[in-house]
């Protein structure tokens, strides 16, 4: 695939996903590309929903937990870049009604109720974030990871580190090692030097901050995380959105490439369409979600 102008000058809602790892709310705005700039609920919006957290320690910063109680195998649900643990609220009580299982959300470092962390952010460091508040919260068997957008990452990271810890997953329109080529990397980063540069500009936020150490080191960080695998013992699904991300073609059929080529590399996985989905599928297609997470109960033992 070739660099061109066309692929370079594409809004930044489209790319937000990817490059900067959050559906943009306020701040800098998209440019009005259709199913891109997501239905989230906002974290002030459902601040007077978001029960007392439970909260952790661990490398010197604390994490805000969330338990819904229910039977094993615990569902743990892993945000996109700039969302919280809020991001789930709809559906926590439809995944509990449906399925009786303990339901886990949280708030990664830099987000909600958690403390910042300085410098880059790094997905191995979030991965070992999650491990550790599992295992201080005593969840310590196969659990069912639910993992949308940037979470993918910090998926990958996770179960290559503690393939035990996972029974299965469902990663949902997520980051996956195989989409972050050379080219697409080097690509993503120059078509957001603009983003990044308005985000500089703008006051100094909990949410810009984060969003900024999100983007530091991102082509570096990406060229490694292409070099990682899903292990063939833990099964996943792999839904992906009907419009994908992103508004360009050649952008579009890469992603969707990368997540049937996730898919065929294993027997214990599957593709899914999220039709009528914009890369926002928890909030478009909970019903998608909740069929994923229901099948893949069942491959847990």
């Amino acid at each position: 695939m070739t660099a061109n102008t066309t692929r370079h000058t594409r809004c930044y809602s489209a790319t937000a996903a990817l490059a900067l790892t959050t559906l943009v709310a306020g701040g800098v705005t998209g440019c009005g590309a259709s199913g891109t700039t997501g239905t989230t609920p906002s974290t002030s919006a459902a601040a007077s929903a978001t029960p007392v957290p439970q909260m952790i320690s661990t490398a010197g910063h604390r994490l805000a937990f969330y338990l819904t109680p229910g039977k094993s195998p615990a569902i743990v649900l892993d945000a996109g870049g700039g969302a919280d643990s809020s991001y789930w609220q709809n559906l926590v009580p439809v995944l509990a009604k449906q399925t009786g299982r303990e339901i886990v959300t949280y708030d990664r470092a830099g987000v909600g109720r958690s403390d910042e962390v300085p410098g880059p952010w790094k997905a191995q460091d979030a991965a070992s974030d999650l491990e550790a508040g599992l295992t201080q919260l005593g969840i310590t068997q196969p659990v069912v990871l639910v993992s949308h957008s940037l979470a993918g990452e910090i998926a990958t990271y996770f179960v290559d580190a503690h393939p035990d810890r996972v029974g299965a997953a469902v990663l949902i329109d997520a980051n996956l090692p195989e989409f972050f080529t050379d080219t697409e990397t080097a690509e993503l980063v120059a078509a957001n030097q603009p983003q990044i540069a308005a985000l500089e500009a703008q006051p100094s936020t909990k949410q810009n901050r984060q969003l900024l150490a999100e983007a530091a080191d991102y082509g570096p960080a990406h060229l490694a995380y292409h070099k990682m695998s899903w292990p063939q013992s833990v099964p996943a699904i792999a839904i992906v959105s009907a419009t994908t991300p992103f508004d360009t073609p050649d952008d579009a059929r890469l992603w969707k490439d990368a997540q049937a080529q996730f898919a065929d590399a294993a027997p214990d996985r599957r593709l899914v369409v999220a039709d009528n989905s914009s890369h926002d599928i928890p909030t478009d297609r909970p019903d998608v979600v909740v069929k994923a997470i229901k099948d893949v109960i069942e491959q847990v033992h």
